[in-house]
């Protein structure tokens, strides 16, 4: 919290965060591949009808519909709540900054009026406060 009222996010460790769901994006993709591998695959379960049967459902279970379907889009979904999250933190920072900008800008234009604005009521001329 800051001395303000409102909340200050902790950049630093927000960042630590994106970098984590970036490294996990990555993984997920990985695993996508090594699903899409599997589908591929054929189990050799021999060539009774069963068998071949059993072999097909294996592989389509492992497929776009499948497995390696859902792993995608798990992998799909962490990288656009990673996007999400830089485009949060960065329109925060933009906020963050412009509230800097203007506060200082009141600062300065207080100090051009010669601190006549200390409380926030003008100082009528001949009178004294």
């Amino acid at each position: 919290m800051s001395d303000r009222q409102g909340i200050r996010l902790e950049l630093d460790l927000l960042d630590q965060r994106i970098t984590t769901l970036a490294e996990l994006g990555d993984l997920t993709g990985d695993l996508v591949a090594t699903a899409s591998r599997l589908a591929e695959r054929l189990p050799m379960l021999g060539t009774a009808p069963p068998a071949e049967h059993l072999a097909r459902r294996l592989r389509e279970a492992a497929g776009s519909s499948g497995l390696a379907g859902e792993v995608k889009a798990t992998e799909r979904e962490v990288r656009e709540f990673k996007q999400l999250l830089a485009g949060a933190k960065h329109k925060y920072q933009q906020h963050e900054d412009q509230a800097d900008e203007d506060l200082h800008a009141k600062e300065e234009s207080a100090d051009a009026a010669g601190g006549r604005e200390v409380t926030g009521r003008r100082d009528s001329p001949g009178r004294s406060s």
